[in-house]
């Protein structure tokens, strides 16, 4: 059964006066385009963080699919079984319709024209009357003869045109003792339109021969009771998801919110407020959760105050023990000085022990220094002394005080410094004591090969990075290089004294300036050490101005048995020449 729509008009509201420039509303336009481009992005965003939201969503969306499904399947049931019952009903109708007109021109004896038409008069009357419908064709069969008395053919306006198709009309001749019908489409006088059901049958009219009769009926009632009911599973269908989505959020509610209450509990702990739990109500799963929750923090409380205590302890023994042994250390020191400025006058034997003494006092020393400094990051009271400085020049400062070093070990240390020579706030002496270290380890490890410290910037870090071209460290080797008082190799002899402590001390001092410490290294390639600082403390840096690993490190290192440096290696590893060098760098 087709349907059709009535289009509806509404009048448009009229709005009071409008205030405000036209610049005002434009800028308002924009807002709100803006914001509504960016409603996609929200609904993400809130799918991705909120449960609650996410499970009423898809509830909501269930409910309207089987609403949906389920109002599709009423109405189109609901409609067939009007379109059945109504067709049945017209047939019925016009089959009574048709047997009564024939009985009533099988009774008749009418032998002129003007009585035939009377008699197909009321024919046509009693067919009206019977099948309660005013839209009522008839027409003379085609392929009879011609004859006077055969009345005129009559067609209601509804049923004009193309209304009665050719299709129905065939059927009709074909079988002149059966029913036949169509579904069509009847327009009102005013030019709305509404389903209808066309039956068509024939009679045969005494003395004028066989007539085609064509009913019509208007469906439009059932096309109103169809659409009620639609308008009904539409406004039920409405009602029923919105209270399924509240039922959802209040049941959802009652259970993500004890969720989000241990979700920001367990963030709060991890961020180090350990006296922090979750109210614990009822004796339901939830209430289980909680008191395991609490239990479990307890317990982690516990640990974390035992450790805490445990760790107080030993960093309070590093630094009694350091400090108490000043004292003795420096009555050693200053009596080893004394035995190794009369060292001459000794044996042989005893000069030497002196000098032992004297060595490994100021290495004794030495370690002190850094087990307490070691001691100051452990126990969280370090304080930088920042101030602005050029790295540039702590670099030179500090290559000038490791040269002599390198050039007794055979290596050319040697700075190049593209940028960094604006000022940045750092501590100083912490920044010396890492390029000391970097550099000494370099020289240590270099094999008397080429040392290249390198500082550049950008515009929000500067970097240092120390390159030598030695053996080089395995990938588990570098990976503990930053570890306290561990060594690559146990059995290497440390020809320049240290105390384990250099590498994570350097780490220690890095972070603390917020920036970093970097190593590559491959064995036979050499180490590249890199050092990273913000321009500004505290400020964060996305990318450091030099690479890591070294732009050098996908060619083939050199290999020098004796003086490596020279202009092979130079041009192997693309450093600068000698002059250059002192001439970039203002030496």
């Amino acid at each position: 059964m087709s349907q059709t729509g009535q289009a509806r008009s509404s009048q448009a509201r009229t709005s009071g006066a409008r205030t405000g420039s036209a610049l005002t509303g434009t800028q308002r336009a924009a807002a709100f385009f803006r914001s509504w481009r960016s409603w996609p992005t929200s609904l993400v965003a809130t799918w991705r963080r909120s449960l609650q939201f996410r499970t009423v969503a898809i509830t909501f969306v269930l409910a309207f699919l089987a609403v949906l499904i389920t109002s599709m399947y009423m109405s189109f049931s609901i409609g067939n079984d009007l379109f059945q019952s109504r067709l049945n009903q017209v047939l019925a109708e016009s089959n009574r319709a048709v047997a009564s007109a024939q009985r009533i021109l099988d009774s008749s004896n009418a032998e002129d024209k003007a009585a035939v038409q009377d008699l197909m008069i009321s024919a046509r009357t009693e067919i009206a009357q019977a099948s309660s419908s005013q839209l009522i064709a008839g027409y003379r069969a085609p392929g009879q003869e011609s004859t006077p008395l055969a009345p005129q053919d009559f067609e209601a306006a509804r049923l004009g045109g193309d209304v009665i198709s050719e299709d129905l009309r065939e059927s009709v001749r074909s079988s002149a003792t059966d029913q036949w019908w169509q579904s069509t489409t009847l327009t009102a006088d005013d030019g709305s339109q509404s389903a209808g059901i066309i039956v068509g049958s024939e009679v045969t009219v005494p003395g004028a021969g066989r007539y085609e009769i064509y009913i019509g009926y208007d469906l439009a009632d059932s096309e109103q009771t169809l659409l009620f009911v639609q308008r009904t599973l539409i406004l039920g269908g409405l009602a029923l998801m919105l209270l399924v989505g509240a039922v959802a959020w209040v049941v959802v509610r009652l259970v993500v919110t004890p969720i989000r209450v241990a979700a920001d509990t367990s963030e709060r702990l991890a961020s180090g407020d350990l006296a922090v739990r979750i109210p614990e109500r009822g004796e339901d799963e939830l209430a289980t959760l909680a008191r395991s929750f609490n239990g479990m923090a307890d317990s982690l409380q516990a640990q974390i105050k035992k450790l805490a205590d445990l760790s107080m302890v030993q960093q309070r023994f590093v630094s009694d023990v350091s400090h108490e042994l000043r004292t003795p250390l420096t009555t050693i020191r200053l009596a080893g000085d004394v035995l190794f400025d009369q060292r001459d006058d000794f044996p042989p034997a005893t000069a030497r022990t002196a000098e032992l003494l004297h060595t490994q006092t100021q290495r004794f020393e030495l370690l002190l220094s850094d087990l307490l400094e070691i001691s100051r990051y452990d126990a969280g009271s370090v304080e930088l002394e920042a101030e602005a400085v050029s790295l540039v020049h702590l670099a030179e400062d500090s290559v000038e005080e490791m040269r002599s070093l390198a050039e007794s070990k055979g290596s050319d240390l040697r700075l190049v410094a593209p940028g960094g020579y604006s000022e940045v706030e750092v501590d100083p002496r912490r920044i010396r004591r890492i390029v000391r270290n970097l550099v000494g380890n370099a020289v240590e490890h270099g094999e008397g090969r080429p040392i290249v410290v390198t500082v550049d910037s950008n515009e929000r870090a500067v970097a240092l990075s120390v390159r030598d071209y030695g053996l080089g460290m395995s990938q588990a080797d570098a990976r503990r290089v930053f570890d306290r008082f561990w060594r690559a190799d146990p059995s290497r002899k440390r020809t320049i004294g240290g105390t384990g402590l250099g590498l994570a001390i350097s780490l220690e001092d890095a972070q603390s300036h917020g920036g970093a410490l970097e190593l590559w290294s491959e064995e036979g390639r050499g180490t590249c050490f890199r050092l990273t600082l913000p321009r500004r403390f505290g400020q964060a840096y996305s990318v450091s101005p030099l690479p890591l690993p070294p732009e050098d490190a996908e060619g083939t290192a050199p290999t020098f048995a004796d003086a490596p440096a020279t202009d092979a290696f130079d041009a192997a590893v693309d450093l600068p020449s000698e002059a250059d060098y002192r001439r970039e760098n203002r030496l």
